[in-house]
C-alpha cells in the first residue's frame, strides 16, 4: 500500500524547491507545477491514477472535511506543511475522479514595496473608512495585495482588524493592531454572517476575501457607510466592469439605491495582472481608479462605461490605466511587448503608448 502522506511531502518539497506557485494533482497526468506562469510536468514522478489522486488529496483532510468534499464535490481549504509552508487548496471532482490545485502562500505577508506595488495602496490602507476593491483574474495576486495592505495597517496603526477568508492564507503576526482571522466553515458559517457580526465586535477594518453574493456586498457597503474600512476582492477585469458587476448583482428595484451607496463609500478600485518578467518571476501591471466627484457622479448616474476615459485623463492625480502601466514596464525593460499585448484589454491602444 502506498504511503500517500510521504508522496505528498515529496511533491510539496519539489514545489517549494523549484520556486513554483502552484501544484496540480490530476488523474491521468504527471503531477504538474506552475513556475513563473508556465506549467511544468514533474516527469520523474509517475502518472497519477485515480487512486493516487484520491490518496494524495484525502491525506490532507480530516474526516469532517473528507465528508464535506464527498457531499459537495469540491472543497476549499488551507493546508499547513510542517509549519514551514501553507497552501490554499481547491479539491474537486472531474470525470468522477478527484483532483486538486494547491497554491503556495507565504506564511508572512509581503509589503507593498516588496510586491512592486504602487505606494498609494499604503495610503488607501490608512483611510479611516470606505470601500476599496482589488480585482483581476484568478491567480493574479489579489489576496497577496490585500494581505500587504493589512500588514501596512498592522505596523502603522492601533486598529482592530478582522479578516474573513475562504480559506485562510496568510497568518498575520499582530504588531500595533489586533488582528482576528476568521475562516469560513471553521470559524464562521459564511462571509455575510461574519460581516454582520463585526458591528458588535468594535472592528475598525475588515478584509473580506471575496464579494460572493448580494448580501455580502450590501453588508460591506453598509459597514463602509458606518465608519469602517472594508477591503475586498472581485473576479473582474477592470474598474468599469467591477462597478457594473456590483450594481447588476442586485434586483432592478434596488439598483438605484446601491448606486448611490457605492458612489458615497467607494475609495478606489485596483485591477492587477501578474506578467512574466524578463529577469524571471512575475511583476504586477495594474489599473487604478481613484474615487473623485466625477467618478461618483458616473456611478450614481449609471455611466460606468465612461470610467475608462476618466482614468486616462486623470493620470496627474494618480489614476493609472492598465495600458499605461504595461507600457511603462515595457519601456523599463521589465516585460516583453508580446506579454504586454497578451495582458492588455486594448492592444491597439497599448501600441500607441510604447
Amino acid at each position: 500500500m502506498k504511503d500517500y502522506s510521504k508522496e505528498l511531502k515529496d511533491l510539496i518539497l519539489t514545489t517549494i524547491k523549484e520556486g513554483a506557485s502552484d501544484l496540480h494533482i490530476t488523474a491521468g497526468r504527471h503531477p504538474t507545477i506552475r513556475v513563473s506562469g508556465t506549467l511544468i510536468p514533474l516527469l520523474k514522478s509517475s502518472v497519477l491514477s485515480a487512486e493516487d489522486t484520491e490518496g494524495l488529496i484525502l491525506s490532507m483532510l480530516d474526516e469532517k472535511n473528507r465528508k464535506a468534499l464527498k457531499e459537495q464535490k469540491e472543497f476549499d481549504f488551507s493546508y499547513s506543511f510542517e509549519d514551514k509552508s501553507r497552501f490554499r487548496v481547491n479539491a474537486f471532482t472531474q470525470r468522477g475522479y478527484l483532483g486538486a490545485a494547491l497554491r503556495l502562500v507565504s506564511n508572512k505577508a509581503k509589503t507593498v514595496k516588496e510586491l512592486n506595488l504602487p505606494d498609494i495602496l499604503a495610503d488607501f490602507a490608512q483611510k479611516e473608512q470606505g470601500f476599496f476593491l482589488v480585482v483581476g483574474p484568478i491567480g493574479h495576486g489579489k489576496s497577496t495585495t490585500l494581505a500587504s495592505m493589512i500588514e501596512t495597517i498592522n505596523h502603522a496603526s492601533a486598529k482592530h482588524i478582522m479578516t474573513i477568508e475562504d480559506p485562510m492564507e496568510y497568518l498575520f503576526v499582530q504588531d500595533k493592531s489586533i488582528i482576528d482571522q476568521r475562516e469560513v466553515r471553521t470559524d464562521t458559517a459564511d462571509f455575510k454572517t461574519a460581516l454582520r457580526s463585526m458591528f458588535r465586535q468594535d472592528i475598525n477594518v475588515a478584509m473580506v476575501g471575496e464579494m460572493r453574493d448580494v448580501e455580502t456586498i450590501s453588508t460591506a457597503v453598509t459597514a463602509a457607510e458606518t465608519g469602517h474600512l472594508i477591503l475586498s476582492s472581485l473576479h473582474t477585469n477592470n474598474a468599469a466592469q467591477t462597478v457594473d458587476r456590483i450594481i447588476d448583482s442586485f434586483p432592478s428595484d434596488q439598483q438605484n439605491q446601491i448606486r448611490v451607496q457605492l458612489a458615497s463609500v467607494l475609495l478606489g478600485i485596483f485591477s492587477q495582472r501578474l506578467v512574466p518578467r524578463i529577469s524571471g518571476g512575475r511583476i504586477p501591471a495594474y489599473e487604478l481608479l481613484i474615487s473623485t466627484p466625477a467618478v461618483r457622479t458616473l456611478i450614481r448616474e449609471g455611466r460606468a462605461h465612461e470610467i475608462d476615459t476618466v482614468i486616462e485623463t486623470n493620470y496627474e492625480i494618480g489614476m493609472v490605466s492598465l495600458n499605461r502601466s504595461l507600457a511603462a514596464l515595457v519601456r523599463g525593460g521589465e516585460i516583453t511587448m508580446k506579454d504586454a499585448v497578451s495582458h492588455s484589454l486594448n492592444p491597439k491602444g497599448l501600441e500607441a503608448l510604447v
